[in-house]
């Protein structure tokens, strides 16, 4: 994808759909010749242009490609194309159709009340690669048979690969649209100002039947169909597969989270019923004389016991035993719902005509090519059917490879050690003190101390986030990426690595860090003298639930919000650019002369974009399922939120952006194999976190082996170590040592240790050993369990169904044998012509 947008069909009165780009009438001479050498290689190439002088001030060059022109460049680029009506070829059409959608895969009653009204019955059509050499097979001679996606996505493959130098240096920069509307002159000026695809009419169309726009904006952008189907055909149509593609996953993954919404639902609901009866939160809040050792050294005070009554009850609506049970849930949902998306997507490839696409038949990336173009050695494509440069795996791609992502991983180090600087200065109680002061009192401490680590926090990460897209484009742009394919994935990769440290740094850190080796009070485990943080009042667990409610949800509505009110603003403020220079409102400018100028004031659509709507659903994954067992509510909000944004970038991308160029893919590329390894860690984090972070599992052990009535009653108390205030450090009593006007001789903490008295005083019990030897062995047979059941799933479920299977090989059958019976009727008949002259 461009980094600007390309360009569009023009009006739609003329009958052929082309490209328009636009730019502003300039002095410097450079951009003059540039412009002029750009133009004159389009006409070469066999283009035609048009220049029109807008009111606005611009001038646009409209863009017309020829038959002829379309023709060679579809089979150049492998384009699957529509065949004729062969006869006798409804004797293969599939009886249940092959190329369903969601609400083929349910209930006729269900889907009845979710479907779309019916537009067009699709015809039955065959698909193959096109050749001029075969137009036998094609109706290429109807006006109608070039699309407007391969239209605008042929022109776009010209303009890419265009030069704006007199002679051919085959040097990247002098290549394509792209590095033209980079380039610019001593004033900073670009020859053009921008290039789109234009719309197909405005989002207020009165006839949504002839504006696939409007009819778009009607029956898929709107908020109130949002439990309707996506008219994914249609879609598709308009925008190409790539982003189709990523709606479609989106309602997929949708569909698939109401089995595990409604399991988290059950799993809150049997939280909040049985909390009451929850002994341990009884315990706590009985215990009016249990007093606990400090939390931090010097400043902190001894605390009671029962002051941590509320929390106690609201850590049991998420920590209790339905957890579990929904920890294995989401995993085995997970695997299930990877495995019929591949199952799901082929019927859509199928029908869209990428099943077979690969990305080695894509015509190779223009900076690409010139990087190769002297290169001596040859590989032969075989997709391609023909020899193309290629560069030396050892000596220029594995080198380019190596340095770019140690230069990534260098980038990506700093990152954590912006988090871990962060995770220090909250353990600096020195730090502290000369911010806050001796005489700060403990509200002011409490707001200030957290305000000031999220600044530093939020400064840290967005200065490293801008430095690091660079570096990653830029490293990115070193590799030897033939298609565009692979350069995005590649480039993904690198971003999706760096925002997840983003996203799951501080979740990562409660969940399996913080808390874990804290060391006891006479001899606390520190970090350049810092004693390390120690769980809340609550236990780690409520802090990791709490953590993952605020970034999940927060981050979802101020995405939700963000995503759709800052394109609304700056299109409103564009449009009264509009009006400025125009007579006529929005709405009454014509539709035939007013559309490039409406378009060029819409925002511009760029690689990123789709970027950042893939890498929020894939982030939202991960928190559903890597912290399952923390927080089951999460499948219900993720579901309430991609029922609403998925028809809010719908609008988005219909009314607020330019049209973007079609693109071809046949899969989600690197977020399936990034959504994969989710899975898998999922499986591990919920295991860890069940064992080590909840009480569910020394609760349980406490019950079957510790208990002899097999209850948790005494639970509280035997997790709780017992420890002599006149053994602190120096440095960890706390000032003052008197909590109430009473002198605290004893207080309690939790772990598993010795008493203070004896030989081995304050050393790790065997209960300790045992216990952790008890929970190993969870985190091995829960992974076990959890990844047969993965195992099975994945095998029992193929991932193309078989009547799908079936119908492509009757296809490719019947089309064989066609191409052979006309060859040798075309041969017979030449023959014939030889033996008559």
């Amino acid at each position: 994808m461009l980094d600007a947008p390309l360009m569009a069909p023009i009006a739609s009165m003329v009958c052929i759909t082309n490209q328009s780009r636009a730019f502003k009438p300039q002095i410097a001479s450079i951009n003059i010749e540039r412009r002029r050498i750009f133009i004159d290689k389009l006409h070469t190439a066999g283009l035609r242009t048009e220049i029109d002088a807008s009111q606005d001030d611009t001038h646009y060059v409209k863009i017309n490609v020829p038959e002829n022109i379309l023709k060679s460049y579809c089979e150049l680029m492998k384009m699957q194309m529509p065949m004729r009506k062969i006869e006798d070829q409804d004797k293969i059409r599939p009886k249940a159709s092959c190329g369903e959608t969601l609400e083929s895969m349910t209930t006729d009653c269900t889907s009845a009340c979710f479907k779309q009204k019916e537009t067009t019955v699709e015809e039955y059509r065959l698909l193959h690669e096109y050749s001029e050499s075969k137009s036998y097979l094609f109706d290429d001679s109807q006006d109608d048979f070039f699309s407007t996606d391969v239209r605008i996505a042929v022109v776009n493959f010209i303009l890419e690969r265009s030069s704006f130098q007199e002679k051919d240096v085959g040097e990247v920069k002098y290549f394509g649209m792209r590095q033209l509307l980079e380039e610019t002159d001593q004033n900073g000026v670009s020859p053009f100002c921008a290039a789109f695809p234009l719309h197909d009419g405005c989002v207020k169309h009165k006839d949504t039947a002839r504006s696939i726009r409007a009819r778009l904006m009607v029956e898929w952008a709107s908020v109130s169909k949002c439990l309707r189907y996506q008219p994914l055909d249609d879609i598709k149509e308009y925008f190409g597969v790539k982003i189709a593609l990523y709606f479609t996953w989106v309602g997929f993954y949708t569909t698939m989270l109401i089995p595990a919404a409604l399991v988290g639902f059950l799993c809150l609901l049997y939280g909040i019923l049985t909390y009451p009866t929850n002994r341990i939160s009884k315990e706590v809040c009985s215990d009016s004389t249990t007093v606990m050792c400090p939390q931090c050294d010097k400043y902190c005070g001894y605390w009671y016991l029962n002051s941590t009554c509320m929390i106690s009850k609201v850590a049991y609506v998420f920590d209790n035993e339905g957890t579990i049970l929904f920890s294995i849930f989401i995993s085995i949902w997970a695997a299930l719902y990877l495995r019929l998306w591949k199952r799901y997507i082929a019927r859509i490839q199928y029908r869209w005509g990428v099943l077979d696409f690969s990305s080695m038949a894509e015509p190779p990336r223009p900076e690409y090519s010139a990087r190769v173009k002297n290169c001596k050695r040859k590989k032969y494509n075989f997709y391609t059917k023909i020899e193309e440069p290629s560069p030396s795996f050892w000596t220029q791609k594995i080198p380019t490879i190596i340095y770019s992502y140690s230069v990534v991983y260098m980038s990506i180090s700093m990152a954590v050690t912006a988090v871990f600087g962060i995770i220090v200065y909250r353990m600096s109680l020195k730090t502290s003190k000369n911010l806050y002061g001796e005489n700060a009192s403990e509200s002011v401490k409490l707001i200030v101390f957290p305000m000031t680590t999220a600044t530093l926090n939020l400064l840290a990460s967005t200065v490293l986030t801008q430095l690091y897209n660079k570096v990653a484009k830029r490293m990115t742009d070193v590799e030897y990426r033939r298609t565009q394919t692979e350069y995005s994935d590649s480039l993904n990769v690198k971003l999706f690595l760096f925002d997840c440290i983003n996203y799951y740094s501080s979740i990562f850190y409660i969940a399996f860090l913080k808390g874990k080796f804290p060391g006891y009070p006479k001899e606390y485990n520190r970090i350049f003298s810092l004693r390390q943080e120690e769980c809340s009042t609550g236990g780690c667990m409520v802090e990791l639930t709490i953590q993952l409610a605020i970034i999940m949800i927060g981050k979802q509505l101020i995405a939700i919000v963000k995503e759709y009110l800052i394109p609304f603003l700056q299109q409103r403020y564009k449009l009264f650019i509009i009006r400025r220079y125009s007579k006529n409102t929005d709405a009454e400018l014509p539709q035939s002369s007013g559309q490039w100028i409406r378009d060029n004031k819409l925002l511009c659509w760029r690689e990123h974009s789709l970027f950042k709507d893939y890498l929020t659903m894939v982030i939202q994954y991960g928190f559903i399922t890597i912290f399952a067992v923390a927080f089951p509510p999460a499948s219900i909000f993720a579901l309430v939120n991609n029922v609403i944004e998925t028809r809010v970038d719908a609008k988005k991308y219909l009314r607020f952006y330019k049209r973007a160029v079609p693109t071809r893919v046949r899969n989600l590329g690197m977020w399936y194999d990034a959504m994969y390894v989710i899975t898998k860690i999922a499986v591990i984090s919920n295991a860890y976190i069940i064992a080590f972070s909840s009480n569910i599992t020394h609760r349980l052990i406490y019950m079957l082996f510790i208990n002899p009535a097999h209850t948790d009653e005494g639970f509280v108390g035997h997790t709780l170590a017992y420890f002599n205030t006149s053994h602190f450090e120096a440095a960890a009593h706390p000032h003052p040592p008197m909590y109430q006007n009473v002198t605290v001789a004893i207080c309690r903490y939790a772990d598993y240790r010795n008493p203070p008295e004896g030989a081995d005083a304050y050393e790790r019990s065997l209960l300790y050993w045992k216990i952790l030897a008890l929970r190993l062995a969870l985190m091995v047979i829960y992974q076990n369990l959890v990844g047969t059941i993965q195992v099975v799933v994945s095998w029992a479920v193929p991932e193309m169904p078989r009547k799908l299977q079936d119908q492509i090989k009757k296809e490719q059958y019947f089309i064989n044998d066609y191409i052979i019976t006309q060859e040798k009727q075309r041969t017979t008949a030449l023959n014939a012509m030889q033996m008559e002259s």
